[in-house]
């Protein structure tokens, strides 16, 4: 079987921040970082799932792969299931991983931590968490993370909310959009509509976890924040910077 494939889902109507995948991350746009980002870090092929010709452009520019896509998908997933038909039709993928095109900065072996999860056979989607800061916890913009502590840097995912959760001492955890699907699960996540608390929460991992599907997350020590704000922005900038010149 091949390597996994890693695709980068990206659109420009964002409504918490306009034209997001276009905005400059120290001299960059986002979108070219994030496609940097997995081709340094990535075990297989890369490329961006859009329906936008600019964001197209951009990737098109620097010799990267794009496939475009239909515009009304309700989550970045459901994107990647039409890239992944288009690009894969042998099926020689049986994994693939949604890099969430709004993460410029990830640990190098985030994606292969996010991959590792996925030797265990009962789980079916492998993602990320980190410590959430103390601005996070209460943050809507900052996903958290509740689950089951499996040892000291693995959690089954119980519940992903924008609320501040659990109740109570103990650390809280910030979910990183990176998904490592086997390509079963991908294709079932896609053939589910749109969950209840998915659509009240506004997160599409929801509708895995409300059909049962198990999601295990890699615990890492720390990692840049996704862009949705502009206080992401400049701290997603310093990040970006700073790796540039280390």
């Amino acid at each position: 079987m091949a390597a996994p494939i890693v695709l980068i889902p990206a659109r420009l109507a964002s409504s918490r921040l306009p034209g997001k995948a276009l905005l400059d991350i120290g001299g960059k746009p986002l979108i070219l970082r994030v496609w940097e980002t997995a081709i340094a870090s990535a075990p297989g092929p890369v490329a961006v799932a859009t329906d936008s010709p600019e964001i197209a452009s951009v990737i098109r520019a620097v010799g990267g792969v794009v496939v475009m896509t239909r515009a009304d998908y309700v989550c970045g997933s459901d994107r990647i299931g039409e890239a992944l038909a288009a690009l894969d039709p042998d099926r020689r993928h049986d994994i693939v991983v949604n890099l969430q095109g709004d993460h410029p900065v990830l640990p190098p072996d985030a994606l292969i931590a996010a991959l590792a999860l996925l030797n265990d056979p009962y789980v079916a989607i492998g993602t990320l968490a980190t410590p959430a800061s103390d601005d996070e916890a209460d943050d809507p913009n900052a996903v958290k993370l509740i689950g089951a502590r499996i040892d000291t840097h693995r959690l089954r995912a119980l519940y992903f909310t924008r609320a501040r959760a659990p109740w109570g001492e103990g650390p809280l955890y910030r979910h990183i959009g990176v998904y490592a699907f086997r390509r079963d699960a991908l294709e079932r996540f896609i053939a589910l509509p749109p969950s209840p608390l998915e659509q009240r929460e506004r997160l599409e991992q929801l509708r895995a976890l409300e059909a049962g599907m198990r999601i295990d997350a890699a615990l890492l020590d720390k990692a840049a924040p996704s862009v949705d704000t502009g206080r992401d922005l400049a701290a997603a900038t310093a990040a970006a910077v700073a790796q540039d010149h280390s």
